[in-house]
């Protein structure tokens, strides 16, 4: 069973990388028609909603290992399937920023060294917001990210709407900070278009790995302290043993 839970991870993973960040190399500046920042929100928001709905009852859908981490800090995760579930993950979005790279390089001027999504601060931010900001940023936003897990897949709240919170959470997340990191707030996501571009994205690839994993925690603990009834662990169904 823990095998499938690691597929599921890879492969919602997989979906965040190559859609999240295809939205961004592929639609986002399209002429005259391309969707923008705006767009570029939604998709992310949208491939978390697609993939809980999908993969959420096999693994809990974390697609990040910042979400993993925080949950397991928040005691909604066992501890023991922190690194198989981070493992899976950076597979599933290597495989993502793969297939999405031989799809953009279809394109006439496709140049990887314009970033290919990747996240960045100093002179490689969108908006070239310093080392300072930037991790504020992606400490903040993924500590309210593991704020709104928690809280959606509590025993206690609105059952089938988890999906919903948490995806309009993270659209809302990069409409605020696309401008400042390109928006992280996932170390896998990171990691998969970074090691198309190199240099510089493997060079700054630390902070995306740090911030996000040091909001999640804290996300995790904050919401476990004032909810002291973390009612059922992120990690899909498990079956009933058979008779």
């Amino acid at each position: 069973m823990s095998t499938k839970k690691y597929a599921a991870e890879a492969i919602g993973t997989f979906w965040l990388t190559f859609a999240g960040c295809g939205s961004a190399v592929i639609a986002a500046g399209f002429p005259q028609v391309g969707i923008g920042l705006l767009g570029v929100s939604l998709a992310f928001g949208l491939t978390v909603v697609t993939m809980a709905y999908a993969i959420g009852h096999i693994s809990g859908c974390h697609l990040n290992p910042a979400v993993t981490v925080g949950l397991a800090a928040g005691g909604r995760f066992p501890a023991s399937q922190v690194v198989p579930y981070i493992v899976a993950q950076v597979v599933g979005a290597i495989l993502g920023a793969t297939v999405l790279y031989f799809i953009a390089v279809g394109a006439p001027g496709f140049d990887v060294a314009k970033g290919f999504a990747s996240n960045g601060f100093g002179e490689h931010s969108p908006g070239k917001y310093g080392l300072a900001s930037a991790f504020l940023t992606e400490v903040v936003m993924t500590m309210m990210f593991l704020f709104i897990i928690m809280g959606a897949t509590h025993g206690k709240a609105p059952a089938g709407f988890a999906p919903l919170a948490i995806g309009l959470g993270l659209c809302l997340i990069h409409l605020v900070s696309i401008p400042v990191t390109n928006t992280s707030v996932n170390p896998a996501r990171s990691t998969g278009p970074a090691l198309f571009v190199g240099g510089w994205a493997i060079q700054q690839l630390w902070l995306f790995w740090l911030a996000p994993i040091i909001g999640g925690a804290l996300g995790g603990v904050v919401y476990r302290w004032l909810s002291e009834e973390p009612r059922g662990e992120v990690t899909g169904v498990t079956p009933a043993p058979a008779e």
